[in-house]
């Protein structure tokens, strides 16, 4: 019987080498899902329950580190896939779970699939909660560096600046996105996913595919007649939706 997995990573190309090389070095296992964000790997996770998990740490939508928490949960066997080696490597050396560096090596690769296979013959249930809060200190101070802190986006004619602090929210739409502040809005080419990597987490939160939005200003998330979910925002009339994936971010507040 083959050991399912599923492989997380939103660069279409390395997702497709890292497939292929486990297609090469690890035949016996097979990759019942193949995701391009945190959304669509959560989502899949819950459809498929693979015994492995495959998951680049910084994804649009969901972290692989909020991922690895589930998966985990269910007894999934989690390796990681990371370009930043400066805090991983630490935090793996007493964790439960493996990781791999990018650019993946095929002998690198070929240690981890022994390390895993290893892990496979034994009870599941690993604790990785003193390793998930490691690399989710260091993925947070990473962020602290970067962070987005202005938008320059078209109104009209005119190029509009409009500080960080005073957005309410982004929305993705055809080939642009919505940049949404309670007085304005205007559109920029920016993608929602390169901007999910540049904006804080904890400020902003996605709600759906399509949304970022500010948490400070969500001040209800209600139901309606058709059981979908809406998220009522202050200051603002209209009403943004909720996926199913990304209801749980409230169902725990």
């Amino acid at each position: 019987m083959k050991t399912t997995a599923l492989l997380a990573e939103d660069e279409p190309a390395q997702r497709e080498s890292l497939a292929s090389l486990l297609h090469e070095h690890w035949p016996e296992l097979q990759l019942v899902a193949e995701s391009e964000d945190g959304l669509a790997a959560l989502e899949a996770l819950h459809a498929k329950k693979p015994q492995v998990v495959f998951l680049d740490i910084r994804m649009p939508g969901l972290s692989g580190i909020e991922i690895a928490r589930t998966a985990a949960e269910a007894g999934a066997h989690v390796v990681f896939v990371t370009a930043y080696d400066e805090y991983a490597v630490a935090a793996f050396d007493a964790g439960a779970a493996d990781y791999l560096l990018k650019p993946v090596t095929p002998e690198r690769l070929q240690q981890t699939i022994a390390r895993v296979q290893k892990r496979l013959a034994q009870p599941a249930g690993h604790d990785l909660s003193h390793l998930l809060a490691a690399l989710d200190a260091g993925m947070k101070a990473r962020q602290s560096q970067s962070n987005l802190k202005w938008v320059t986006a078209s109104l009209g004619d005119t190029v509009k600046m409009f500080p960080i602090d005073d957005v309410l929210f982004f929305q993705a739409q055809d080939k642009y996105v919505r940049v949404v502040t309670a007085h304005d809005e205007a559109v920029i080419r920016t993608p929602l996913k390169e901007l999910t990597r540049q904006l804080d987490a904890e400020t902003f939160w996605q709600i759906h595919r399509s949304l970022l939005v500010r948490a400070s200003v969500i001040e209800r998330v209600q139901k309606d007649a058709l059981g979908h979910y809406h998220a009522r925002l202050r200051g603002h009339d209209e009403l943004l939706p909720v996926s199913a994936s990304f209801q749980s971010r409230f169902r725990s507040m």
